[in-house]
């Protein structure tokens, strides 16, 4: 039983989420289904994450295993004529046994895209939050700061998936204007359900005034997740670098900036 890694890229427009779910169509469904048509049976991927619904990946990472033969270098274009346009795989590769597209992830950077101008662009609906009012990017800077470390991140997160402990790193968070585009770039050695999109809007509250960004490290003691900033919508947010350490299969994938 060979164990095959895809590298893809998608938007998350259309979507509800990367997890397979009964009824909707989801990333991995529609993955899923098309190797299938490829590989001539049925398939579980796993994937690097649990991106939400209407959320983007730039880079992502899934494994699946199969008994068929088809050479990994002719996989992608096999299986893109079986996907739609709005999701493609860009490389394939056998690895190890024990390779696993999560388990194996040890470090993920999301970006989130803000479109700060008083009118809005067509061409960045569900690919940036448009937000009209005036940004001052050195107030979200420093609140974006207090997030850097090993913390307890209950107050940035939203009620889903079970988890053993809401403690991560966050190794940087970097915000990024170019012209009328901000980018707040954040990596960590994982996210809690919601947690890169409660960060932004907490980010951006310090920003309007809302508290100074110093209290953030207070809202983060505390864990309140009331005191801290909204879940901001997802089609601004986007999953743009992976790392992996698995034995043999060390790796980065890194996407383009966005700004």
């Amino acid at each position: 039983m060979r164990n095959v890694a895809l590298f893809l890229t998608y938007l998350g427009t259309a979507y509800h989420g990367w997890q397979v779910q009964k009824d909707l169509a989801t990333v991995a469904g529609t993955l899923e289904a098309a190797l299938e048509g490829v590989v001539g049976h049925r398939v579980h991927v796993t994937g690097c994450g649990r991106t939400d619904a209407g959320v983007h990946a730039r880079v992502y990472v899934a494994n699946f295993r199969t008994e068929s033969s088809i050479p990994t270098q002719r996989l992608p274009y096999a299986v893109n004529t079986h996907l739609p346009g709005d999701i493609v795989v860009t490389q394939a590769r056998e690895v190890s046994p024990d390779f696993n597209a999560i388990g194996s992830c040890v470090r993920k950077t999301y970006t989130y895209l803000i479109y700060n101008d008083r009118i809005r662009d067509p061409f960045y609906v569900n690919r940036a939050w448009f937000y009209p009012r005036p940004l001052d990017e050195g107030i979200m800077q420093a609140a974006a700061d207090c997030f850097v470390g090993t913390h307890d991140f209950a107050a940035v997160r939203s009620v889903g998936t079970d988890v053993r402990s809401t403690v991560r790193t966050v190794y940087s968070y970097q915000v990024i204007r170019k012209g009328k585009l901000l980018a707040l770039e954040v990596s960590a050695n994982g996210f809690l359900y919601n947690m890169a999109r409660a960060m932004a809007g907490t980010v951006v509250y310090a920003a309007e005034g809302k508290f100074p960004p110093q209290a953030v490290a207070d809202i983060l003691r505390a864990g309140n997740r009331t005191a801290a900033g909204p879940t901001v919508p997802p089609g601004g947010l986007y999953l743009t670098n992976l790392w992996y350490n698995n034995g043999t299969e060390n790796f980065t994938l890194s996407a383009e900036p966005l700004v």
